[in-house]
């Protein structure tokens, strides 16, 4: 029944998530924290799925219930004292809860399982180390007695990177490893144990002057969408990117140096701006994702802070052929880079415009009037960073190719309407999951001669499942090329029919020669994948540092970056 003129508004599940359910662990950041669709996105929500309010008027699975406290632990009795020997007993937790909350990321199966109250993959220990000292000791002990060790950071990994397929023990490193070790103005550094969080670390930096008697504040530069629910050592190990990493760079530009304890000992690598001593440790270590040892610290550059020279832009152009070829000219202008950088197709610019407030408004219909239709026109939004001269030069040539290339000048206020949201948007998926509605993303890595062709394919495939939604993004830029992030939303009820579409859409990404992941990582969902992306010489290089790291196999296993994946278990999709 049609319901077109309708007031009604679900009711958006506001209540704090019960203390020890599941929902507690599958809810994204604060419990007591919501993003609810606005009416706009929930018309549009209702006219794609075939939806009326009447089916908004009952919720389905939302993981209200306890978790058992019967989740058995193979633990033995022995390995257990001694961990707890090393860490101390208030750094020992084997109760259930605490178990499976560190054994589930923010993946769209570990939602779904812990809404269906599916168990499994749990550590029989979680550890709190409280120094570099506490993890060697735990490691040296592990594997004597080949017992597996997991890390878990913030735990918002979306890629199954924290599941403890093998059981052993899970490091939190979030309790005590989350010190700023040193600070260096001169060198403009800061050194951090891997457990800081980003909010922790950013508000270090802006608080230099007052800790660290510096002459002025600063800024780390990377801001993930979990920068509020993340820590330090998971953007390093994954190789994670912030949403402003177009002028800061991906966390791999940031990075000095690093600590790691591995089963074979300490490593430890240089404090230099650049060498040419072999090839990189730190390369080789970065996006090892615990599977080579644990990140203890590790020194990041650091960036003056000048929120006073942010220049914010906004610009909607008539087609996605003209907005596509004008971020490409933007980034090979030379002359210098803007720092958030964003531009959506036309399916995501027409729910942006209804999420950021746009639609319906002045500027909405001066778009149309002057033909900048709906469903055709793409929004492009940032902002600059730096010097004050140089933002402006940057915004001023920015200006000048987005004018060239027929778009529309939007201003400042869009970008604010994302800003606003820009750490709040998963808040939104608890609320489409509690009436059946999925929500997921994936990512890949594209060069520019190769853009259109992954676009078109993986888009071809997310639509082949009808009544889906599939909003495509490029939000990482590169005078080479850019990232393409995929948001697919669709009705899907059923576990085993969300995993063979997610298979699909990465079947799609390697068909199209795109690289697998741009800044999520692999974790354990995409390494069926890997090794036919890097091939299988690449593949044996990561197998030999496996064996030289962790010759007893207990750091991650169970299929993190491939490496113990039976050859039944790869993926091996050939490009058409």
């Amino acid at each position: 029944m049609a319901d077109k003129k309708s007031t009604f508004q679900p009711d958006w599940f506001e209540d704090a998530a019960p203390p020890g359910s599941f929902r507690s662990i599958l809810k994204w950041g604060g419990l007591t924290e919501f993003k609810h669709p606005n009416r706009r996105l929930y018309a549009l929500m209702k006219k794609t799925f075939g939806m009326t309010d009447a089916d908004f008027q009952r919720r389905e699975k939302m993981g209200l219930e306890q978790v058992p406290q019967d989740i058995p632990s193979r633990m033995k009795k022995e390995h257990l004292d001694a961990l707890t020997a090393i860490v101390g007993s208030d750094n020992v937790r084997t109760d259930a809860y605490s178990r499976l909350q560190v054994a589930y990321g923010k993946t769209m199966v570990d939602l779904m399982r812990l809404r269906e109250g599916i168990v499994e993959n749990v550590p029989d220990v979680v550890l709190h180390p409280r120094s570099t000292a506490d993890i060697e000791s735990i490691v040296r002990f592990c594997d004597d007695q080949r017992i597996p060790v997991y890390v878990y950071g913030g735990g918002s990994s979306v890629t199954r990177g924290v599941e403890a397929v093998r059981g052993g023990a899970t490091l939190d490193m979030r309790v005590h490893m989350n010190k700023v070790v040193r600070f260096s103005e001169k060198n403009h550094t800061i050194t951090v144990q891997s457990g800081m969080s980003g909010p922790d670390l950013e508000k270090a930096l802006n608080e230099a002057p007052e800790r660290f008697h510096a002459t002025r504040k600063y800024t780390c530069g990377h801001f993930p969408q979990s920068f509020e629910y993340s820590v330090v050592g998971g953007w390093v190990v994954t190789r994670g990117a912030g949403q402003n990493s177009t002028y800061y760079g991906k966390i791999e530009d940031l990075v000095i140096c690093q600590e790691y304890v591995t089963p074979v000992g300490m490593l430890r690598t240089g404090e230099y701006p650049a060498t040419a001593t072999g090839p990189s440790i730190d390369e080789i270590m970065m996006g090892s994702e615990g599977t080579f040892g644990v990140l203890t610290e590790v020194t990041l550059r650091v960036f003056h802070l000048m929120p006073e020279n942010q220049r914010r832009f906004s610009y909607v152009f008539r087609t996605w052929e003209e907005s596509r070829d004008a971020a490409r000219e933007i980034m090979q202008g030379q002359f210098g880079f803007p720092s958030v950088f964003r531009l959506s197709d036309p399916e995501e610019t027409d729910v942006a415009l209804k999420l950021y407030g746009v639609e319906g408004t002045a500027i909405d219909r001066i778009l149309s009037a002057r033909g900048y239709r709906p469903m055709k026109r793409c929004l492009m939004l940032g902002f600059t960073d730096g010097e004050a001269g140089f933002t402006k030069n940057v915004a001023r040539n920015i200006g000048r190719i987005c004018w060239r290339h027929g778009a529309m000048y939007t201003t400042g206020f869009v970008t604010r309407g994302w800003e606003k949201d820009r750490f709040r948007d998963p808040y939104m998926r608890e609320d489409l999951e509690d009436y059946g509605i999925m929500t997921d993303t994936l990512e890949c890595a594209v060069n520019w001669e190769n853009l259109e062709s992954v676009y078109e394919s993986v888009r071809t495939f997310c639509h082949s499942r009808p009544k889906t939604i599939c909003t495509t993004h490029m939000s990482h830029f590169y005078p080479q090329g850019c990232n393409l992030y995929f948001i697919f939303i669709a009705r899907i009820d059923e576990i085993s029919d969300y995993i063979a579409y997610q298979a699909g859409i990465l079947d799609a990404i390697q068909k199209s020669g795109a690289a697998m992941s741009h800044h999520h990582g692999i974790g354990k969902m995409t390494a069926p994948w890997l090794e036919a992306q890097i091939g299988t010489p690449a593949m044996d290089v990561y197998r030999a540092l496996k064996r030289h790291f962790d010759p007893n196999d207990i750091m991650n296993p169970g299929g993190t970056l491939g490496l113990d994946l039976s050859p039944g278990q790869r993926r091996d999709v050939m490009k058409n």
